[in-house]
């Protein structure tokens, strides 16, 4: 009788401890999700960035005929984010291809930057109605993408918070849940956003 009494307590215990992993993994599962949605928000308006550069070149091309290297530097860098991106898109939980896309990011908003500041020479590309539209849209596509990063970074956050605390760290590491990766920018210089005024 005392051994069943025990058995069914043991019993009890592994049933109520099976519960309890089974909420940390499924709390670890929607966290995960929450930011991959978020990332997924940065994505589009990467996406949109990276569909507007072409053309705002492509308008800037006719002025700025003897700033070809600017405007190749601009195309190569837009090219290296898009890749980067993908390859963020199809995992956002790899670190590796995270620091990857805040690379490149910071890489062509230093090229759009310079587009900028060499277009301010040229009146005539400045009161280009395309040319202002363009830069309007990416603007205001820019406020997209930095109201996108904060969103996914306060998923990103809590989920690492979550994995983080005790006892959920017990078994984090156990499910393979590994820490995710903020979209930060590194380089002080590229806090700003590039200037698109004309």
């Amino acid at each position: 009788m005392t051994a069943l009494i025990v058995l069914g307590i043991l019993l009890l215990l592994l049933v109520i401890l099976g519960l309890w992993a089974v909420s940390v993994y499924n709390g670890l599962v929607t966290l995960r999700n929450r930011f991959k949605n978020a990332f997924a928000q940065i994505d589009v308006q990467l996406k949109r960035r990276y569909d507007l550069i072409p053309n705002l070149v492509e308008t800037a091309k006719g002025y700025l005929k003897h700033e070809s290297s600017t405007l190749e530097a601009v195309i190569k860098a837009r090219n290296i984010a898009a890749s980067a991106a993908q390859t963020a898109a199809a995992n956002p939980s790899d670190a590796n291809a995270m620091r990857g896309l805040m690379s490149a990011e910071a890489g062509l908003g230093g090229a759009l930057s310079r587009l900028m500041v060499v277009s301010e020479a040229y009146p005539d590309l400045k009161a280009n109605q395309n040319m202002m539209q363009l830069t309007e849209e990416l603007t205001s596509t820019e406020n997209k993408i930095s109201f996108a990063r904060q969103a996914y970074n306060d998923s990103v956050m809590t989920y690492n918070t979550q994995r983080e605390t005790f006892p959920t760290v017990i078994l984090a590491g156990t499910f393979g849940f590994q820490p995710a990766e903020l979209f930060k920018i590194e380089d002080p210089t590229e806090r700003n956003a590039p200037k698109v005024q004309f």
